[in-house]
């Protein structure tokens, strides 16, 4: 049997690393959750080295801890954790939406509307891996055009980290109606209104968080 080439390795690593990343900060893991080389080679359909290089890097962002004895895991939060992480959310995020409102045209605007009818309808079918995606779809879409890579860079390792936890809040607020300050950013960014764009973000992003930190 041929050995893979550099190339074919560093293909399946990417494809190993992106795909599990997107697991992680979506909520489609559970707290705590273990994982294995093994068992990710055998999901992903790759070797041991490739996930083991994947494993290196998510561990390096926060995503996925790594014990003294070696065990994989997602992280697992507690509420002092989790009150430090909303806190450095409640400190970027605004500041990203505001950079953000300069250039938040109409077409932009109505792109965040639909992300939030797909986040309504997640919340209708109880869809909590969904309800997290589309979140998070709806936030990032609208700091992308803040044009501040590295702020959005730091603001993509919180997330990362609290991916399986946003996932758990969901399951105890048992919401039955997306949240009502996405309409308030909304509304905020149609009228131009930085203070109360700033104010909607903060709070989006910080009640949930405290209510599973308290």
């Amino acid at each position: 049997m041929q050995n893979a080439r550099p190339s074919d390795t560093a293909a399946a690593h990417e494809r190993l690393y992106r795909n599990l990343r997107a697991q992680v900060m979506h909520g489609e893991l559970a707290p705590g959750q273990a994982l294995t080389l093994r068992g990710l080679g055998k999901q992903f359909g790759v070797s041991m080295t490739p996930a083991r290089e994947a494993v290196r890097r998510l561990v390096a962002e926060g995503a996925l801890t790594l014990s003294s004895s070696g065990r994989v895991a997602t992280p697992e939060l507690s509420p002092d954790r989790i009150e430090e992480l909303a806190a450095i959310r409640a400190l970027l995020e605004p500041e990203l939406a505001a950079r953000a409102l300069p250039r938040a045209h109409f077409a932009l605007i109505d792109r965040l509307a639909t992300i939030n009818a797909t986040n309504a309808e997640a919340v209708a079918r109880q869809d909590s891996v969904a309800y997290v995606r589309s979140n998070l779809e709806f936030h990032r879409t609208l700091y992308l055009r803040a044009q501040a890579p590295a702020m959005l860079a730091m603001l993509e390792t919180v997330w990362l980290q609290l991916g399986p936890t946003m996932r758990a809040l969901y399951a105890r607020l048992r919401r039955n109606e997306p949240p009502q300050h996405h309409r308030m950013i909304l509304a905020a960014l149609r009228a131009g209104d930085e203070p109360a764009l700033r104010l909607a973000v903060r709070t989006d992003v910080t009640q949930g968080l405290r209510h599973l930190a308290s």
